[in-house]
Parts: structure tokens; sequence; C-alpha cells
């Protein structure tokens, strides 16, 4: 018997070329978003309380006008009927919760946002320290520690986090409207 040669010959791709789809945007639409994010950021560093209030509230719209679709989406289409049902209840009730609590409801909200940055800041300072133990630096080791006590502060200190949290959010809506801006600029140009 002769050895057969079982290999299959695939071709190799020498030369790759990535591309990536340009949003055919209008740019006075970019423009009047940046505007609108300096606007909102201005207000958010001027007047946080209400706005915040106020986004709060356009965020319960948003929950419950999503969860209505979702809802309605479980019953009509098959795919992923139980996921589809369970995130549009979900959405019904915060959505709900939000319109109906117009005072409480930033600081629930916030609150919630503040334990998810505090989690999320607290892991990725693990896998910067991690990352330092194993051949990444001291500098690495040094920013993953004052990281993980960032976000144990974050999650300690919740109240001092919802306070500045508005701020922080409005700081960089006027930094990216200022950018939108500028892209919409130069786009039109």
């Amino acid at each position: 018997m002769e050895p057969t040669d079982d290999t299959v010959e695939q071709p190799v791709v020498t030369k790759s070329h990535i591309g990536f789809e340009v949003i055919d945007t209008p740019w006075w639409v970019v423009f009047l978003e940046g505007i609108i994010a300096i606007i909102a950021g201005l207000f958010l560093l001027y007047q946080p309380v209400i706005t915040t209030i106020l986004l709060i509230q356009v965020l319960g719209i948003f929950w419950l006008a999503g969860g209505i679709v979702s809802v309605i989406g479980a019953l009509v289409f098959p795919g992923n009927r139980w996921w589809k049902l369970l995130s549009g209840i979900l959405s019904l009730i915060a959505g709900i919760v939000i319109l109906m609590y117009p005072v409480y409801s930033p600081f629930i909200v916030l609150t919630l946002l503040i334990i998810f940055i505090g989690v999320w800041v607290i892991i990725t300072g693990a896998v910067k320290f991690a990352w330092a133990l194993k051949g990444g630096g001291w500098g690495m080791g040094i920013l993953g520690i004052l990281t993980i006590i960032l976000g144990l502060l974050l999650l300690t200190n919740s109240l001092a986090g919802i306070l500045i949290l508005p701020w922080i959010f409005g700081f960089f809506l006027i930094i990216g409207g200022i950018g939108a801006v500028i892209v919409g600029i130069k786009t039109r140009a």
C-alpha cells in the first residue's frame, strides 16, 4: 500500500484589507448632536439636581417604551420569546417605578450605577495588578492598587459618587459635544 497524502491545501492570504463602513450622516446632524451634548453638559454642571431628575425621567420613558416593544415582540415573534418577555417586563417595571417616584428614582438609579461602576473598577484594578505581577511593571501594579482603592471608595461611600457623577457626566458631555461640533464642521468643509 502506498501512503496517501490526505492534506488539503488551503489558500494563504498574504494581504488582507479590513475596511470600515462610513456612516453617511449629514454634517448638520453631527453638529446638532454636539450642540445638544454641550447644552446638556452645561445644565449638568450648573443645575445638576434638576437636570439629573429630568434625564432620569427621560430614561424612565425610554425604558417604559422599550418594555412595551419587547413584550409585544415576545408575543408576536417566536425567537427568544422568554428572554424578550423577561427583559420587557423588567423594563416596564423600571420605567413605571422611575415615573411614579421622580424625586427618589435618580438616587436609586445613580446608586445602582455607582455600585456597577465600583465593581467594574475593582475588577479592572485586579486585572491590572495581576498583569503587573506577571511582568507588567511596578507602574501597572501601582495603577491597579489605586484603581482597586477607587472602586472600594465608590462602594463604601456611594453618596459621594452620586453627588459627583452628574458633574462627571456633564464634563464628558461637553468634551464629546465639542468634538462632535468640530467633526460636523470639518465634514461640512
